[in-house]
């Protein structure tokens, strides 16, 4: 699945497959980054599994505005805030709402957005936040903390209304909004997120009014209501975005007069555009593949931005899909109930020749569930924990669970049928597509057949449960807490087979009292252990194989943008990020720039490492967010 992403993943290219790898060599490039504070929380747009297949679209520009097109390969599952989860619908959000705080793109520290301020009380289970009197919303209405208020009290509500943030309600005993200006959240028990609160507020005025929130789109009346810097203007399914810059904006507004998302079928397609001016940008999906960043660095007038990725790519297991109630459903296969089946596949997957061959250097090899750029979070097994590649190891742990080779060097079971598993693949994803033919010779070699089931739209056998193995990958916060829950009991769907929060069925009660335990920490650094307690379960378990974190790979036209803003400004990324930077403080190529509180505009292009220190209010701050293939989110 993917983020986000979400399970969104990168846009086919024409690339072929490299053959599989014969030889390794070790690539462990570390990136220090900021430390999270405990009190933060961001999500992850987040995700759930996905990958359509888009149809290039026109959303031609009329008459003398100053454009700024992306070029995108996901496609959008909602523009609901209640019930987006992929990057791309979660990005557009963070655009056209505002959020209760924002995250500085210089060091990722919280920032003000609609909140102005917010100050616990003394047991820290009443929060109190100012909301900003000079924010409105686009159908000139004042937005104030009862819309706050209202949107908080729907997610709670369960209405349909939790596919995307229950996680941010999972402790709230009550939301008030005593004044326009004056929003009270009322806790049951501590949450280290309060300051992180990533829920889209909506206008109450047009949101009350819809009948049934859990089908409702939001993707018929335009222009969209929103309070953010941009304002959704038009929507075609697959095919664009269209948004127009919100001249009231309070932090001023965007210096492009429109802002639109074209959906491209293919990768290569994508960078063609790029090159012929077509487009503004191209980041691919989620990030452009080497043979691609390598053409485009030679190419007149376009830039190409590398830093390290907030995103993992993996391989993960399905434990038995369930409802939150035990009702069973799906065709998992019965072997990989069996953790030493689980760890015996992970066992045979070389991740470094993955990184090597697949992302050409351009990843780092997988480890735990939280990239190294969350450096306060990120965890690694120690040496005797850690599952390298051994496939001797692997054939003995598959026959200690019954799974022998017979005369014809295929794995049986005592029931005497052959162990051949599937694995859900994106078909618009090279990295899926050149992985699966690994595993096929990998697993092959053990006695092991895979059917690489590669399908443009992944969610129906997804969420059905109707899978054995799947290429997975979110963009992950620099406060996890978001990815980290999708893992637990409380995300399963309630009736088999709806969408539902959990990315693959996993439940567990060890799992689920180290979640409650690191959300209600507030001190950063046993916050951090607990978490990566969490890490060191899901590795052990053999349900996530995290192959390689890759980095962010992604282009624009110079003569098209002047400047732009990566997050962090040191060295990150464009696409995707934790706040509304990017896109807000893009300066076309004959403007000017100009700026407040949200950091520089300028640009640092092509830094694959770097070291960071966030420091605020004395406590250390980290980066940010999620998304399954630039989906899940």
């Amino acid at each position: 699945m993917d983020t986000q992403d979400q399970h969104g993943r990168p846009a086919a290219t024409t690339t072929p497959p490299p053959a599989p790898p014969r030889s390794r060599r070790s690539r462990r490039p570390r990136f220090l980054l900021a430390g999270a504070a405990a009190a933060f929380t961001l999500t992850a747009g987040l995700a759930t599994p996905l990958n359509p297949t888009p149809q290039q679209a026109e959303a031609k520009d009329d008459g003398g505005k100053k454009v700024l097109t992306v070029a995108v390969a996901q496609s959008v599952d909602s523009l609901s805030p209640f019930l987006a989860q992929r990057l791309l619908s979660t990005s557009l959000h963070r655009l056209t709402y505002e959020y209760l705080t924002n995250y500085d793109a210089k060091n990722n520290r919280a920032i003000p957005g609609f909140a102005t301020e917010w100050k616990p009380s003394a047991d820290k289970l009443t929060w109190t936040y100012t909301i900003r009197d000079d924010s409105k919303w686009s159908d000139g209405k004042p937005a104030t903390a009862e819309d706050a208020a209202w949107t908080f009290n729907k997610v709670m509500s369960k209405e349909g209304t939790a596919t995307a943030n229950s996680n941010f309600v999972t402790n709230f005993r009550k939301v008030t909004a005593p004044s326009p200006t004056k929003l009270v959240i009322e806790l049951k028990k501590p949450q280290a997120t309060m300051a992180a609160l990533d829920v889209p507020i909506v206008p109450k005025h047009v949101w009350e009014k819809v009948d049934d929130i859990s089908k409702f789109n939001n993707d018929k009346d335009f222009p969209v209501v929103g309070n953010g810097p941009f304002i959704l203007t038009d929507y075609k399914v697959d095919q664009y975005v269209r948004l127009k810059a919100n001249k009231d904006f309070w932090r001023d507004a965007p210096k492009f007069d429109e802002l639109v998302f074209r959906t491209y079928k293919d990768q290569d397609a994508a960078v063609s555009a790029l090159r012929k001016g077509e487009v503004s940008f191209v980041a691919g999906q989620p990030a452009l593949t080497p043979a691609q960043a390598n053409s485009l660095k030679s190419a007149e007038n376009v830039k190409v931005n590398e830093g390290p990725g907030r995103r993992f790519f993996a391989i993960a297991t399905n434990p038995g899909a369930r409802t939150k109630d035990g009702e069973k459903f799906g065709d998992g296969h019965p072997a990989l109930l069996d953790k030493r089946v689980r760890q015996a596949l992970f066992l045979s997957v070389d991740r470094e020749a993955i990184v090597d061959k697949v992302f050409q250097g351009n990843a780092v090899e997988g480890a735990g569930y939280i990239p190294p750029r969350f450096s306060d979070y990120a965890w690694k097994p120690s040496a005797d924990q850690k599952m390298t590649y051994d496939p001797k190891k692997a054939a003995r742990l598959l026959d200690e669970a019954g799974y022998k080779k017979n005369g014809d060097g295929k794995r049986v079971g005592k029931d005497g049928k052959p162990l051949d598993l599937r694995i859900l693949c994106h078909a618009t994803d090279p990295n899926d597509k050149a992985v699966g033919k690994y595993l096929k010779e990998w697993w092959g070699d053990l006695g092991i057949g895979l059917k690489v089931n590669c399908l443009d739209d992944v969610s129906v056998p997804w969420y059905a449960g109707e899978y054995d193995l799947a290429f997975d990958g979110w963009s992950v916060n620099p406060d996890p807490d978001f990815v980290l829950g999708i893992h637990t009991c409380a995300a399963l769907p309630v009736k088999a087979k709806e969408s539902a929060a959990t990315d693959n069925f996993i439940c567990d009660k060890k799992y689920d009292e180290l979640y409650a335990k690191q959300l209600a920490e507030y001190d950063p650094a046993k916050r951090a252990e607990i978490v990566k307690q969490m890490q060191s379960w899901l590795y052990d378990s053999g349900y996530m194989n995290v192959l390689a974190y890759p980095n962010a790979v992604e282009a624009y036209r110079t003569d098209q943008i002047k400047s732009i803003t990566t997050m962090p400004t040191a060295a990150g990324n464009i696409y995707g990020q934790d706040g509304y930077w990017s896109w807000w403080s893009a300066v076309p190529a004959d403007g000017k720039s100009s700026s407040k509180d949200g950091g520089s505009t300028g640009v640092i292009i092509g830094i694959a490492a770097a070291a960071v220190v966030l420091v605020g209010g004395g406590v250390l701050f980290a980066l940010r967010r999620r998304s399954t293939a630039e989906d899940r989110e």
